[in-house]
């Protein structure tokens, strides 16, 4: 359960288009994440999956049945937001348990659902805490095991580690992916951060106004991004491009390189330059360049080189690791 089909969905808000035609499955089990810069489109696409926005045409299925009309709650999801929404006064026991009793569970299975949950989520020692007493991480857990105990064919995401520091970003990362291997369910993920996408997707969907610019697994656009904006958007730091008597050279109106496929010399090299900016990350360092004739490219060199503001390098791409696009952006074979 949990296989969700989009066909030809659109959405408008009074005379502005902001999802055109689109179409989209997503499969049972699957983790997707929907990721794209402010105001692409993400968060309306999957509050149409969700039904807490109409569609203005087009059709939903969820599990092979039409939901397109169907009010949120009986479409067999669960929302988790970016705030936590939990209630304040009560305890996490009873903020986990409150959809069970909304739906007029009896209580020896709410009771069941509700230990399970907490099981998964390493919350059992805090059932009778309240949120006030909780830390952001604890508090967002217990919103998903709000939305676990109601077992749905499917999880909706909703930038849901925004308001996290970063350390907590990262542990939760990884708690909502150990959470996708255990449950197998299907889940749908909404972040403007691409390295969260990277890190947690089956397959990625890359909006832009609205538009699937590319969907595949995260190595699949790493490397072979459809597009510009693609290859743009997928990869930190971003890809340098290249434009000018070099992107002729290689038949096409750009070529994009990324940081990590450029090698570093300070005696000789292809493209000449001197460091504007060392940016020393430990294991790595990332050098801003002004190059002589290219503008300012970025590259990513080991942690430990001793490379500072102001020194003359060269820098070599690997061929092989060039992306070539067309005046239109497109990918060139």
């Amino acid at each position: 359960m949990g296989h969700i089909s989009l066909q030809k969905i659109t959405k408008a808000f009074g005379d502005v288009e902001v999802i055109p035609p689109l179409d989209l499955e997503i499969r049972d089990g699957e983790f997707i994440v929907f990721v794209g810069p402010s105001g692409c489109g993400k968060s309306t696409l999957l509050r149409l999956i969700a039904g807490l926005e109409d569609v203005s045409s087009g059709v939903i299925e969820i599990d092979e049945r039409d939901a397109t009309e169907v009010p949120p709650a009986k479409r067999g999801l669960a929302m988790v937001f970016q705030s936590y929404a939990l209630y304040p006064h009560m305890s996490v026991r009873k903020n986990i348990a409150f959809p069970l009793r909304m739906a007029g569970l009896d209580k020896t299975e709410i009771e069941k659902r509700v230990a399970d949950a907490a099981r998964v989520l390493n919350l059992t020692d805090y059932l009778d805490r309240r949120p006030g007493q909780l830390s952001g991480g604890q508090r967002q857990r217990v919103a998903i095991g709000r939305a676990i105990v109601r077992e749905p064919s499917a999880f909706l995401f909703d930038e849901p580690l925004s308001n996290l520091d970063a350390a907590l970003r990262v542990n939760m990362r990884l708690e909502i992916s150990e959470l996708h291997n255990n449950l197998s369910t299907t889940m749908i993920y909404v972040t403007h951060d691409q390295v969260e996408a990277m890190t947690m997707a089956d397959r990625i969907v890359v909006l832009n106004a609205g538009r699937i610019e590319q969907v595949g697994s995260p190595l699949e656009l790493y490397a072979r991004p459809r597009n510009r904006f693609v290859a743009g958007f997928i990869g930190s730091p971003r890809m340098n491009f290249i434009e000018g008597e070099v992107a002729k050279e290689h038949g096409a109106a750009t070529v994009g390189i990324r940081p990590e496929h450029l090698a570093l010399s300070t005696e000789s090299g292809l493209w000449k330059g001197r460091v504007s900016i060392s940016e020393h990350l430990g294991s790595d360092t990332l050098l801003h360049v002004q190059t002589d004739d290219l503008g300012v490219l970025t590259a990513r060199a080991d942690g430990e080189r001793p490379v500072h503001h102001g020194d003359t390098v060269w820098l070599t791409p690997q061929e092989e690791k060039l992306h070539r696009f067309d005046a239109e952006g497109l990918a060139l074979a």
